[in-house]
């Protein structure tokens, strides 16, 4: 028979149980045994959802209270020693890991903490020491939760990071010059260490996420998967148990020569046929001839219903070329990108619902799909006609297309991508517009979202207060943010965002083509989520979004004010898109829609406007190659096409947060803003190097401290930090800002942080004025 898996299911909860546990224990109010007993009632409610659904393999170790790289991370014992000399609980170090901690007398910032491949979610990147050595865990959560769905009935698949990729996406710690894949040779010991204990607990097989295999290796990165092979699956079927190799997110096919080489050995082999169905051939003529074949079908990372036609035949290739025996239906990666359940959400409206399939709904279409390849169609007629019958129903509805929207794109002309004049001229004009100093300090644009602010909006929402007496309490919220920015002496304001719930859903709300929900909460990272709107058709912006608040706000303020705008890569990734147009007619309807904005905010007295664009990178194709390029080329015309409409004495900004951006930086270059802010406080600011490489004639704002952790830096910290960004920029460059908004953030650290930063700016402008 045709078996059906899971690789991973989404941590949070049906509403956002751990989230609320996490933070109810970081603010003293859950003890560490209810947070813990908290996480065994996710765990057994999130199997019983995927056993109920029918799911054959189940994962286990899937689930992380923070994040599951940083599991392993404490789990390998690879703890910088700035966290483990101070002796705190290993979950209370587990989180100083994660989000930072600055209590008891115990200060130090959080790892660094990177996007995961081209999602948006967040790993912690692994920091290595020169002289890093690796200890299993005394009490492996693998383990642990194998045992815990085993005492429950429930046999999982545990899931475990490959070592090779633990690696690679790893770093060597600040100061220190090791190369982690180097470590390869101490750290196989602890895998085989673990694959024992794990099959003496009674695990058969186990999944070993090796995701790295979809990149461009180079040469040291590929010549270490076959040493690392060849011990842990010399393991199988004595000590240890039958490893499934799991890669996603792309194809395999260029990486076939290391696969052959070392993992035709494993007992499963799992790709993604989402992303790239078309290596189904390939891959399975280089299977072994009792290899199995797990085939991620049903889509991990969107939430369209699946079409289980294609699927099926999918599926029945790969079944007449191994066998039913050899075959997996599965999802195409962890449903970790995906909310919980659609049955939570009561306000959609029925038609659009129709269309949706989340977390629970894909655990029963792989169940689906697998019953209908083993037992015939006519097992499952009922639920292989529904769906056809939704398919056709999106495919025909009148909402997906707006024949206004197609003639405006049709009309777009070369010109419209390019400002007036070249940056020199522009920055003369804004010199003296605008009359900023050296190092002038701004924020990236939120400021913290109080508890007063979410009730107000959540009475508005419910019609409990009326629009006037919701815009009278947002104008206040203004005024008392403009009023901090004065008494923090800041040199260019921002009007704080309250009344913005996401930076996408936000706008998401205001244009046409957008349906949106109650509950569709993702894990972004750590206990952040984010409920990404739906694009469901043709984009449009029918009324100004931002101009009135924006403009109140710069009528009550004597500093330049920022104009907030999310930019169309952002908003299109950010957002579970289309899966019927291409995503670069996405986003030129929504950089359309934000031209029409831009262009507003600057007839009502807005100068300076940032069109925050952070996804750029996360869209990037995950090889080099000429994907890439076609990427960068629609992707930095959309920015383009939303900015070029204003005057030369405009200041457009825009802001960049882990983007790791060495690798496109002719494509940061080319969207021509006059100010670029980014993430940089827990990079090595040697990364900014490639600005003096490339001769940047353009200004920066990196990222002076990091606004997702509650520490407050020192001034001296952050003057520490100028100093280093001065070995790579001019002074005249130069603007000193956080790393990120502050909205998730409390207003006593942030006044804190902010005045640390001013007084770090002022201190250098001084200097520089002598």
């Amino acid at each position: 028979m045709v078996q059906s898996s899971i690789l991973g299911f989404p941590r949070m909860g049906k509403l956002r149980d751990l989230k609320k546990a996490t933070e109810a224990y970081w603010g003293d109010k859950l003890s560490k045994d209810e947070l813990l007993a908290e996480g065994k009632r996710l765990r057994l409610e999130h199997w019983k959802i995927q056993k109920d659904a029918g799911v054959d393999i189940i994962p286990s170790n899937d689930f992380a209270y923070y994040d599951h790289v940083l599991d392993h991370i404490q789990m390998f014992n690879a703890i910088p020693e700035r966290y483990s000399k101070h002796g705190l609980s290993t979950l209370d170090e587990y989180f100083a890991m994660g989000r930072g901690h600055q209590k008891d007398g115990i200060d130090v910032p959080s790892l660094e903490m990177v996007k995961w491949f081209d999602s948006n979610y967040h790993y912690v990147k692994p920091t290595f020491q020169n002289d890093q050595t690796f200890k299993l865990h005394d009490d492996p959560k693998p383990i642990r939760h194998f045992l815990e769905a085993k005492e429950a009935g429930i046999t999982t698949r545990p899931v475990l990071l490959g070592p090779v990729s633990f690696l690679h996406l790893g770093k060597a710690d600040r100061n220190q010059n090791v190369d982690p894949i180097t470590l390869l040779e101490k750290l196989l010991p602890v895998y085989e260490q673990l694959l024992k204990e794990l099959k003496k607990a009674g695990a058969e097989t186990v999944q070993i996420d090796e995701p790295v295999l979809v990149f461009d290796l180079p040469s040291k990165i590929r010549d270490a998967f076959k040493p690392a092979y060849q011990k842990l699956t010399a393991l199988q079927g004595g000590e240890g148990p039958q490893l499934v190799l799991a890669t996603y997110f792309g194809d395999v096919v260029h990486n076939f020569d290391v696969i052959d080489a070392a993992l035709t050995n494993t007992y499963a082999f799992h790709v993604d046929l989402v992303r790239n169905p078309e290596q189904l051939e390939k891959v399975a003529q280089h299977l072994g001839s009792k290899q199995i074949l797990s085939a991620g079908v049903v889509d991990g990372r969107n939430i369209w219903k699946n079409n289980f036609k294609r699927s099926i035949e999918l599926i029945e290739s790969a079944v007449q070329k191994l066998g039913k025996e050899r075959v997996i239906v599965a999802s195409s990666s962890s449903l970790l990108h995906t909310p919980h359940t659609l049955e939570s959400e009561k306000n959609l409206d029925p038609e659009v619902s129709d269309w949706f399939a989340f977390a629970t709904q894909k655990a029963t279409e792989v169940a689906i799909i697998a019953k209908a390849v083993t037992e015939g169609a006519s097992s499952v007629k009922s639920q292989l006609e529904a769906n056809a019958k939704s398919l056709e129903a999106r495919a025909t509805s009148k909402r997906t297309n707006n024949p206004e929207v197609k003639k405006r794109q049709e009309a777009v002309t070369k010109e419209q991508h390019e400002r007036k004049s070249a940056f020199p001229t522009r920055y003369d004009q804004q010199k003296q517009h605008l009359k900023l100093p050296l190092f002038p300090t701004t924020t990236i644009g939120s400021f913290p979202q109080t508890k007063d602010i979410r009730i107000q909006r959540n009475k508005f929402t419910k019609g409990e207060i009326t629009a006037e007496e919701y815009e009278k309490f947002i104008e206040k919220e203004i005024r008392d943010v403009i009023a901090i920015q004065d008494e923090l002496e800041l040199d260019v304001y921002v009007h704080g965002e309250p009344e913005r719930n996401d930076m996408v859903q936000y706008f998401g709300e205001r244009m046409d083509g957008y349906v949106f929900t109650t509950h569709a909460w993702v894990q972004s990272y750590g206990s952040r989520c984010v409920r990404p709107p739906i694009i469901v058709g043709d984009i449009s912006r029918p009324a100004p979004m931002t101009v009135k608040e924006s403009k109140y706000a710069a009528s009550v303020s004597k500093k330049p004010m920022k104009g907030m705008l999310t930019g169309p890569i952002t908003c299109l990734r950010w957002s579970f898109p289309r899966d019927d147009i291409h995503q670069s007619v996405q986003a030129q309807q929504l950089a359309l829609a934000l031209r029409d904005e831009v262009v507003d905010l600057e007839a009502a007295g807005i100068y300076v406007i940032q069109v925050d664009e952070p996804a750029l990178r996360e869209g990037l194709p995950l090889r080099s190659g000429s994907e890439r390029e076609k990427y960068l080329s629609w992707a930095v015309d959309s920015f383009k096409l939303s900015t070029a409409g204003v005057k030369d004495s405009t200041q457009i900004h825009s802001h960049f947060c882990y983007s790791e951006f060495q690798d496109f930086f002719h494509a940061i270059a080319a969207l021509d803003a006059d100010v670029l802010s980014i993430e940089n406080s827990k990079s090595d600011a040697k990364l900014l190097k490639v600005f003096i490489d490339e001769a940047y004639p353009r200004h920066i704002g990196p990222g002076v401290y990091d606004i997702h952790s509650p520490r407050v830096p020192s001034e001296q910290e952050i003057k520490d930090r100028i100093t280093e960004m001065l070995e790579y920029l001019k002074p005249d460059q130069l603007w000193i800002n956080p790393d990120c908004g502050l909205k998730t953030r409390q207003w006593k650290e942030t006044k804190a942080a902010l005045s640390n930063m001013v007084a770090a700016a002022q201190s250098f402008r001084s200097q520089h004025s002598k």
